[in-house]
């Protein structure tokens, strides 16, 4: 998809919710540097994967609410006049849904409901982009997935998942309300939580690599799609300005899908030195595995454009060099 075509952004307002994550970060950094007009709201949970370093290098070009999306007031005073609404507040960890379901239930479908609620009262023109998840697929029949796959997840964190997706694909049907889910499979990057694996497999990797203590990886056989977290931002910029996406789910792969021994490899690789361990799962963590997962992404990229750019060995070397510099705030 062509710089030109991103360029409709200029002089638009956007709104970014979980804007200290991930995602949200890298995205708001690329909308203000696409002439934006650009807000966040972030709760800043201490267990999800916000961090204020993330957004230091914005400054005051995008203004943080720390708030819920649950909040209506909060959201009723940001989101008039909004253009876009590019909605990634969510609990990402499997094993925490487990443990607190209903703290996952509140946060990825019951916000959903209400966040949806408020924007058919205060902003129902506006375009929404939706964060998805594969998890929803559960264990994959076939692969690679595509999105006529049978929906069957295998843990809390999907099924609720699974229900703020559904909230945002009858909206569009029931209210005509322009919105549409992209279902990602693992994203990662400057600025994903490192501390602990409770964004993804990939944070207590880099953290240990980094600190020179061995990693551990649990099976080693089972493939995965890596997104760096620059490609997976465009993706939601490419969706926002498709008209073809509106009110649909939609996969979003990597460059190719590789083996947890083979990224294991590569991250070591990519550090110029490391090791790591090959060990049996944790019961807690086998219950919820899903063993394979290689993603179709062939009509997002069809109705879009899009396509990823960063293979993994770059994103991996991007990773590490930011986090040798930037450690100890996501410590």
């Amino acid at each position: 998809m062509s710089e030109a075509r991103f360029s409709a952004f200029r002089g638009a307002q956007a709104l970014v919710t979980g804007g200290a994550g991930l995602i949200g970060s890298t995205l708001a950094r690329r909308l203000v540097e696409l002439g934006a007009k650009v807000a966040l709201v972030d709760n800043m949970m201490p267990e999800g994967g916000a961090n204020r370093a993330n957004i230091a290098a914005i400054g005051d070009r995008a203004a943080l609410t720390v708030g819920d999306i649950r909040d209506a007031d909060t959201m009723r005073a940001l989101l008039p006049g909004a253009d876009f609404l590019f909605d990634l507040a969510a609990q990402t960890s499997h094993l925490d849904s487990m443990k607190a379901p209903f703290d996952d239930l509140a946060i990825n479908a019951t916000a959903q409901l209400l966040l949806l609620e408020t924007c058919r009262a205060a902003a129902p023109e506006v375009t929404i982009v939706h964060a998805g998840t594969r998890q929803i697929y559960g264990r994959p029949r076939y692969v690679p997935v595509d999105e006529a796959h049978p929906l069957n997840p295998a843990d809390v964190n999907g099924v609720n998942k699974m229900a703020g997706e559904a909230y945002h694909l009858m909206f569009h049907s029931a209210y005509g309300i322009n919105t549409r889910s992209l279902r990602l499979t693992n994203v990662y990057g400057p600025g994903m939580r490192i501390r602990d694996a409770r964004q993804n497999f990939l944070g207590i990797w880099l953290r240990r690599v980094l600190e020179g203590e061995p990693f551990e990886v649990w099976g080693g056989e089972q493939r995965r799609d890596m997104v760096f977290v620059e490609d997976a931002a465009d993706a939601f910029l490419a969706a926002a300005l498709s008209p073809e996406t509106q009110g649909l789910a939609l996969n979003i792969g990597g460059d190719a899908p590789y083996s947890l021994a083979e990224i294991a490899v590569a991250m070591v690789a990519a550090n110029g030195g490391g090791r790591f361990e090959a060990k049996e799962f944790p019961a807690e963590r086998k219950r919820i595995d899903i063993g394979d997962f290689v993603t179709d992404d062939r009509k997002f990229r069809a109705l879009t454009g899009w396509a990823p750019t960063t293979p993994l060995a770059e994103g991996l070397a991007r990773s590490l060099d930011y986090y040798r510099r930037n450690l100890a705030a996501y410590l």
